[in-house]
Protein backbone atom coordinates (compact mmCIF):
# COMPACT_ATOMS: atom_id res chain seq x y z
CA UNK A 1 0.00 0.00 0.00
CA UNK A 2 1.28 3.30 -1.11
CA UNK A 3 1.57 5.97 1.79
CA UNK A 4 2.56 9.58 2.05
CA UNK A 5 4.52 10.15 6.04
CA UNK A 6 5.03 14.22 6.41
CA UNK A 7 7.64 14.28 9.47
CA UNK A 8 9.63 16.92 11.47
CA UNK A 9 12.79 16.40 13.42
CA UNK A 10 13.71 18.70 16.39
CA UNK A 11 17.04 18.18 17.60
CA UNK A 12 17.48 19.10 21.15
CA UNK A 13 20.73 20.43 20.35
CA UNK A 14 22.77 23.60 18.67
CA UNK A 15 23.93 22.22 15.74
CA UNK A 16 20.07 21.34 14.67
CA UNK A 17 20.61 22.25 10.99
CA UNK A 18 23.46 19.42 10.27
CA UNK A 19 21.51 17.43 12.13
CA UNK A 20 18.51 17.59 10.17
CA UNK A 21 20.42 17.81 7.17
CA UNK A 22 21.88 14.38 8.05
CA UNK A 23 18.89 12.62 8.74
CA UNK A 24 17.49 13.73 5.17
CA UNK A 25 20.81 12.33 3.62
CA UNK A 26 20.26 9.41 5.53
CA UNK A 27 16.66 8.73 4.25
CA UNK A 28 18.19 9.80 0.73
CA UNK A 29 19.90 6.57 0.38
CA UNK A 30 16.70 4.70 -0.12
CA UNK A 31 15.91 4.77 -3.99
CA UNK A 32 12.07 3.36 -3.01
CA UNK A 33 10.96 6.55 -0.65
CA UNK A 34 10.60 9.58 -2.82
CA UNK A 35 11.09 12.54 -0.34
CA UNK A 36 10.08 16.57 -0.55
CA UNK A 37 11.42 18.96 1.84
CA UNK A 38 9.71 22.51 2.32
CA UNK A 39 10.76 24.93 5.09
CA UNK A 40 8.80 23.40 7.97
CA UNK A 41 8.91 19.27 7.45
CA UNK A 42 9.36 16.36 5.16
CA UNK A 43 7.08 15.11 2.98
CA UNK A 44 8.12 10.99 2.30
CA UNK A 45 6.46 8.73 -0.21
CA UNK A 46 6.34 5.01 -1.04
CA UNK A 47 5.06 1.51 0.14
CA UNK A 48 3.81 1.89 3.61
CA UNK A 49 5.97 -0.75 5.16
CA UNK A 50 9.66 0.35 3.49
CA UNK A 51 8.60 3.69 4.70
CA UNK A 52 8.56 2.17 7.85
CA UNK A 53 11.07 0.14 8.21
CA UNK A 54 13.43 3.22 6.73
CA UNK A 55 12.18 5.33 9.88
CA UNK A 56 12.73 2.43 12.10
CA UNK A 57 16.45 2.13 11.26
CA UNK A 58 17.05 6.12 10.95
CA UNK A 59 15.28 7.18 13.74
CA UNK A 60 17.40 4.15 15.94
CA UNK A 61 20.21 5.44 14.73
CA UNK A 62 19.59 9.26 16.07
CA UNK A 63 18.00 7.88 19.26
CA UNK A 64 20.89 5.36 20.12
CA UNK A 65 23.50 8.46 20.17
CA UNK A 66 23.01 9.66 23.90
CA UNK A 67 24.28 13.16 23.12
CA UNK A 68 21.82 13.62 19.86
CA UNK A 69 18.84 13.62 21.37
CA UNK A 70 16.36 14.51 19.23
CA UNK A 71 12.19 14.49 19.09
CA UNK A 72 10.14 13.71 15.75
CA UNK A 73 6.73 14.16 14.92
CA UNK A 74 4.80 12.45 11.79
CA UNK A 75 1.71 12.36 10.17
CA UNK A 76 0.98 9.17 7.90
CA UNK A 77 -1.79 9.09 5.35
CA UNK A 78 -2.68 6.74 2.73
CA UNK A 79 -1.62 7.37 -0.71
CA UNK A 80 0.52 9.92 -2.37
CA UNK A 81 -0.69 13.02 -0.83
CA UNK A 82 0.68 16.04 -2.32
CA UNK A 83 0.56 19.78 -1.65
CA UNK A 84 -1.51 21.79 -4.53
CA UNK A 85 -0.03 24.95 -5.21
CA UNK A 86 -3.08 27.19 -6.38
CA UNK A 87 -1.12 30.58 -6.67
Amino acid sequence: MQATIEISMYPLSENYEERVLGFLDAIDQYPAIKRETNGVSTLLFGELTVLFQVLEKEIGKVFSKEEQAAMFVLKIGKGELRYETKW
